[in-house]
This record gives structure tokens, sequence and C-alpha cells, in this order.
């Protein structure tokens, strides 16, 4: 239980306690607050990722390649690309926007992207 007063002390009157109470409401009311702002700015972090891993070039071993799809609660984010080959690594990466791409996504991409609209 909460104990607005401080310990051991017990309050002398009704304006102490008035006062103690007072002091509660702002402080929960100020963590009104910063929750109300906190859920508003949310929605704005990364809550949704895809991963797609793959072998783009035959003569390459395994999947090393790989598209990572991160996006906010209003689908928009990006989606980074890292292509390996033997030649080196290269690494792209397109902004998205409501789930889409002005830039044209590869079929990798794509699959990064609508793993990450399936999460909600």
């Amino acid at each position: 239980m909460l104990n607005p007063f401080k310990k051991g002390k017990k309050p002398q009157d009704l304006k102490e306690i008035l006062k103690s109470f007072n002091n509660l409401k702002e402080k929960v009311d100020s963590l009104s607050k910063e929750l109300e702002n906190f859920i508003k700015e949310g929605k704005f972090f990364f809550q949704k990722m895809g991963v797609i891993r793959y072998n783009p070039f035959s003569e390459v071993g395994s999947n090393q390649s790989f598209s990572v799809a991160l996006l906010d609660k209003n689908n928009d984010g990006v989606v980074i690309t890292s292509l390996f080959g033997r030649e080196g690594n290269r690494v792209y990466a397109k902004p998205i926007k409501n789930g889409d791409s002005e830039y044209a996504l590869s079929d990798e991409e794509k699959k990064a992207v609508e793993e990450a609209l399936k999460e909600k």
C-alpha cells in the first residue's frame, strides 16, 4: 500500500493529510502524462521485423545474404539488404512507407516486408 507520509510519521492534522494527497495527485498526474507521451511516441518505434536469408549467387556456398524489414506501428520503416558474394559484400537500404517502397523491391525484400507486416 502506498503511504503518502514519511516512514513512521503520522499526520498531525487535516491540512497535512490534504497536502500529502495533493502531492500524490501531482505525481500521478505527471506519471500519467509521461505514459501518454510514451504511448504516442511508441508507435514510431520499430515494432515489426521480417528477416529472409538466401543465396542470390549459385557459385557461393550457403544463405549468407539477407533482407531485413524494420517497421513501426504505421508500417513505415526500412528494408536493409546485404548481398554476399565472392568479390565482396554490398548493402542496400530502401525506405518503406505504409508497407510499400517507392523503390523497386527484390522478391526477397518483398518477402521480408510481408513477414514484418504479419506481426501485430
